[in-house]
């Protein structure tokens, strides 16, 4: 009888490392736990987490980069392309409990945005962060009305989007 336990529990703590490397909806940095998704600044001592300040003013950073793109637009809106389609869109909220940090000033956020097709799109932006700088380095419809279009595994320390399963 305790046999099958002790089994049970041997298999547990051997797979325990292995369940990080499962699929996730949204990329973070490795040594992050779903709770503690504060972005990280590099200096010359370790890692430290930057302060509610600073996510903050990247926050602001990325909503006024999608409100500077829409207001060149014709209609005011965000456009991206997506299935050989023009999406326009308005800004409805930037996930600040997505926010990641990605490691070597590279972030992750991931916004909804209204369609004028009236569908809501869930939108992950990249970014790379220097002092008074936020560069999007890559946009993709993550989800239409809530449903995933793919997960993010990260492979070798590199985050990569995959199917969902």
């Amino acid at each position: 009888m305790t046999t099958p336990l002790a089994i049970r529990a041997f298999l547990g703590l051997l797979l325990a490392p292995v369940l990080p490397l499962l699929a996730q909806e949204h990329p973070r940095a490795p040594q992050q736990s779903q709770s503690q998704q504060l972005p990280q600044t590099r200096t010359n001592a370790p890692q430290a987490a930057m302060t509610e300040a600073t996510m903050s003013d990247v926050s602001d950073g990325l909503k006024t980069f999608i409100s500077g793109y829409a207001a060149k637009s014709a209609d005011k809106k965000f456009h991206m392309p997506y299935n050989r389609k023009d999406l326009s869109l308005d800004l409805i909220k930037v996930h600040d409990d997505r926010f990641s940090s990605l490691g070597g000033n590279k972030y992750f956020a991931c916004v909804d945005m209204k369609g004028t097709d009236g569908k809501t799109y869930d939108i992950d932006f990249l970014m790379a962060v220097q002092p008074g700088k936020l560069n999007v380095t890559q946009t993709s419809v993550h989800k239409i009305n809530g449903k995933p279009l793919y997960n993010w595994k990260e492979e070798k320390g590199v985050w990569k989007k995959v199917p969902v399963s």
